[in-house]
């Protein structure tokens, strides 16, 4: 009985948010003072009482990150001086009807975003609703059809109709509506055009993932305090506008994944702000502009999967906070600087060459830089990633409580463990260097293994030389190694096997010799992980290892029994059969019905190939 208990007669403020409440709201049984009630992230469930009429002063309701289920009773809506309603990420269900909302004209902030099974009402007097004071308003996957009319209006400066089902366009008429919006974002629609970009205050414009087509109008470039654009995942084709380059307030430009042709505008503003730049997956031409050398404030940068044609962009050495480079999969050719500075690109997380034309050996010193990778992540090194776009509104408060830790999430391709994987907030503290699919040659140096914190590495694919260095033995973060089809030679480090976080293990098509490693991860790859090299025995290959290291061990013994024509060496077997099979059994019982100690299977079928190889050995020893 939370509520009941607080009767106090001046009562203004119960605020037991963030705890561990459970079970249901109690029922109020008389009026009360209270102003503002915050029961959010807490475990509550049930339905929210009709008697939370009685709280006839409340001016602000959060319930938000509960448990709560049931429809929204219609008593909210006559809570006459109610100015925050925040019922998001429940269980809510049911119908918003707009004629019941428009009761709540004190109303200045509303979040019920979240609630799947909830779903908003409008009709066609929507434009005789009017709410004065409504500033805030977040319907984010609520089965809006729609544009609500009753939304429409120039005071408000924050909506959120994301993860909803309107299609069509943004028409002349809602874009002159809205024009005090700070904060629009219609991701995750169904949306075709856009007659016209709404207002000429926005500061935060987010239309990713919908089917928008046509040009991006130069229009937009009137928006001097547009902090985030993201315009990611459509269809749009053109150019990319000069003037986007001359917006100093820009933080984040996210326009990846559209049919965008032509070069990179060269006009990007010396001191600007913007620290993510993502042009991925376009059909961009040309070279890597020198204008962004003055956007200092870069983190991200990510022209992967393009046409460009460049040598390496050297030059951006000079960005202090870089922390991802992806320039995958475009024509950039010839090989890389080696007189670079030993305080450049030392930020540096991810950086992705891959699917080049890249020759000459990789640079040492580059390697030796890299200290962000030479330490475990930091929360210093990757905080401001997802700050983008909740820096903005002028000190509105709601923005940071309504989308908590979200911001605008940051997304990035990286093939790892074999397959190409979307990153979004993972980007945050993953750490790799992929440098397959190039020409680059030479040995591979000690100094990468250094790099501590890393979680990927790919080398496949070139014509790397000389032996594996042992100092791979200190990446013990790593998770996918790949080292496949160049021209390593020398046997594996035993060294290797300490680890224990590899997953994804490819050494094949190479040089290699000797035997390969046991123990730990090493015993759960399989046979591809190491074919193509001809000198590599031992398991899991069907390949004996001959005269390496270690006397050969003793022969089983084999007596005759007296009186019988079956060796004792074969009752043994017989017995050790049918041992096998209830053990067996009892493994494929456990393994089909929790379906986990796939790492135990391939342990028990290695140790039983191990041993069927060495008894084939010993017997051709007897033989002979």
């Amino acid at each position: 009985p939370w509520l009941q208990q607080f009767t106090l007669p001046s009562l203004l403020l119960v605020d037991l948010g963030y705890n561990k409440l459970v079970g249901p709201i109690d029922r109020i049984q008389k009026p009360s003072s209270i102003q503002e009630v915050d029961l959010s992230y807490n475990n509550i469930s049930d339905s929210i009482p009709y008697s939370i009429f009685y709280l006839v002063n409340l001016t602000k309701l959060h319930l938000s990150s509960n448990n709560l289920s049931g429809p929204i009773p219609d008593s909210i809506f006559d809570l006459a001086y109610l100015t925050l309603l925040d019922l998001s990420s429940n269980n809510l269900s049911g119908v918003i009807k707009s004629d019941m909302l428009s009761k709540l004209t004190s109303l200045e902030f509303t979040n019920v975003s979240s609630n799947s099974l909830l779903s908003l009402s409008t009709s066609g007097n929507d434009v005789e609703y009017s709410f004065p004071q409504l500033r805030t308003v977040i319907f984010s996957g609520c089965s809006v059809m729609q544009f609500p009319n009753f939304f429409q209006t120039s005071y408000l400066q924050i909506l959120d109709l994301s993860n909803n089902m309107i299609s069509g366009g943004i028409s002349k008429w809602e874009a002159v509506r809205w024009e005090g919006l700070l904060w629009l974002d219609l991701s995750h629609n169904f949306l075709t055009a856009l007659e016209q970009f709404p207002g000429n205050s926005l500061e935060y414009l987010n239309l990713h993932s919908n089917f928008l087509t046509g040009n991006i109008t130069s229009s937009i470039c009137n928006w001097s305090q547009l902090t985030v654009l993201d315009l990611s995942k459509n269809n749009l084709s053109g150019t990319i506008p000069d003037c986007l380059g001359n917006i100093g307030c820009l933080q984040l430009l996210d326009l990846q994944m559209n049919n965008f042709i032509g070069k990179i505008p060269n006009s990007f503003l010396r001191n600007s702000d913007l620290s993510h730049l993502l042009l991925n997956n376009n059909q961009l031409e040309g070279l890597v502009p020198l204008s962004l050398a003055n956007c200092t404030s870069l983190e991200l940068l990510n022209l992967g999967n393009n046409k460009l044609t460049d040598r390496f962009p050297h030059w951006l050495e000079s960005l202090p906070r870089l922390q991802v480079l992806i320039l995958r999969f475009n024509r950039f050719y010839g090989s890389l600087p080696h007189s670079i500075a030993s305080s450049n690109f030392s930020t540096l997380r991810i950086i992705d060459l891959s699917g080049n034309e890249f020759t000459g050996t990789f640079p040492t010193k580059l390697f030796q830089n890299l200290r962000a990778m030479k330490e475990k992540p930091k929360e210093w090194l990757y905080s401001s990633v997802f700050q983008v776009g909740r820096r903005i509104g002028r000190g509105i408060v709601q923005i940071p409580e309504a989308y908590g830790d979200s911001g605008d999430e940051i997304s990035v391709n990286v093939t790892t463990k074999r397959l190409e994987m979307e990153l979004t907030k993972t980007v945050a503290i993953f750490v790799s260097i992929d440098l397959s699919n190039n020409q680059f040659c030479g040995k591979i140096p000690e100094d990468v293994g250094q790099l501590i914190s890393l979680q990927m590495l790919n080398f496949s694919h070139n014509n790397f030389t000389g032996s594996i260095p042992a100092s791979f033995r200190n990446l013990v973060e790593l998770e996918s190694l790949d080292l496949s089809s160049n021209k390593l030679s020398g046997e594996i480090p035993a060294q290797m096997t300490k680890l224990t976080f590899l997953e994804v293990l490819n050494l094949s098509n190479n040089n290699l010799v000797g035997p390969i490693p046991h123990g730990n991860q090493f015993d759960t790859f399989d046979n591809d992980s190491y074919s193509g090299n001809l000198g590599l025995c031992g398991l899991p290959l069907f390949k004996p290892c001959i005269n390496h290291g270690g006397p050969e061990p003793p022969s089983p013994l084999v007596v005759e029994h007296e009186g019988s024509e079956i060796p004792f060496f074969w009752q043994v077997v017989l017995m050790g059969y049918g041992s096998g099979v209830v053990v067996g059994l009892s493994l494929g019982y456990i393994v089909f019905t929790i379906r986990r100690p796939w790492w135990l299977v391939r342990k028990v079928e290695r140790d039983w190939q191990y041993n069927f190889m060495r008894w084939i050995r010993r017997n051709r020893a007897r033989r002979n």
